[in-house]
């Protein structure tokens, strides 16, 4: 299998794989979710602001909790994802919550080939651009979408995590974007203990790569922040030091763990 041509293909059935396992996880909590709890964290809502009567396009929505939370709080939501699996159960939870979504599923660098929408807000989180070998593309798709004076909000783990072994005990991986990593691993980040070995190819994309993409499109960036914690606890060897504050136990808050922007289209 040619990995360069055939990754999207591969990522995507891993993510399928993953859809279940997710959402029996402890990590994603479902079950509090469905009795109101939301899915979303203290840094991108301060960034979102109010939501009320604004239509957002959510990319790279996974099956749809932080999607259904944005239509909780009054946003009018279309959310996008890659994978089947995943948009077919964002279907079903949000019927289930009597939340009304729009739902497309397609590769998000092709999605202007799908729909024919602006919004007030385009929203993406928290390992989202790692999966895209072209952040060029993903800037333009997310420039397209906005109408004017629209808003994008963006929050993604920081680059400098992805150096690390899993275990952060030795830097293992470039900072910078290079040839793509290719993992295999038994379980997932919200289930460790998942009976499946899913392989992965991905990116690491520096601060500047991303900002430059998103420069280039002619978006001005309006709030840029670095955060020495994760709101999810998601990597090995963490510990919670403030509630829903996660960080490497041993690096304490020396590195940069997660990374907000914000930018509007002029």
């Amino acid at each position: 299998m040619d990995i360069l041509k055939d990754y999207k293909k591969i990522n995507k059935e891993s993510w399928n794989n993953k859809v279940d396992y997710h959402m029996e996880s402890e990590f994603y909590d479902v079950e509090s979710f469905k009795k109101g709890k939301n899915s979303l964290n203290e840094i991108e809502l301060n960034l979102l602001g109010s939501l009320e009567g604004k239509s957002v396009l959510h990319l790279q929505c996974h099956f749809g909790m932080d999607s259904i939370s944005l239509a909780r709080l009054g946003a009018i939501v279309t959310a996008v994802d890659f994978s089947d699996k995943a948009i077919d159960t964002a279907k079903q939870l949000a019927d289930e919550q009597n939340v009304n979504l729009e739902l497309i599923c397609c590769d998000v660098l092709e999605l202007d080939q799908h729909l024919d929408k602006k919004f007030d807000i385009v929203f993406t989180s928290y390992g989202t651009v790692g999966w895209l070998a072209d952040l060029n593309q993903w800037a333009r798709i997310v420039e397209h979408f906005l109408k004017p004076n629209g808003d994008f909000v963006f929050v993604e783990f920081h680059p400098v995590v992805w150096m690390f072994s899993d275990e952060f005990n030795s830097v293992a991986y470039s900072y910078f974007k290079g040839e793509p990593i290719i993992e295999k691993v038994q379980g997932t980040y919200a289930d460790r203990e998942a009976d499946s070995e899913f392989v992965s190819v991905n990116w690491n994309h520096g601060l500047a790569e991303v900002v430059t993409a998103l420069l280039s499109t002619g978006l001005e960036i309006k709030n840029f922040n670095e955060y020495n914690y994760s709101p999810y606890n998601c990597f090995l060897g963490t510990e919670e030091f403030e509630p829903g504050k996660f960080r490497i136990a041993h690096f304490e808050n020396k590195i940069p763990m997660v990374y907000s922007i914000s930018a509007k289209k002029k």
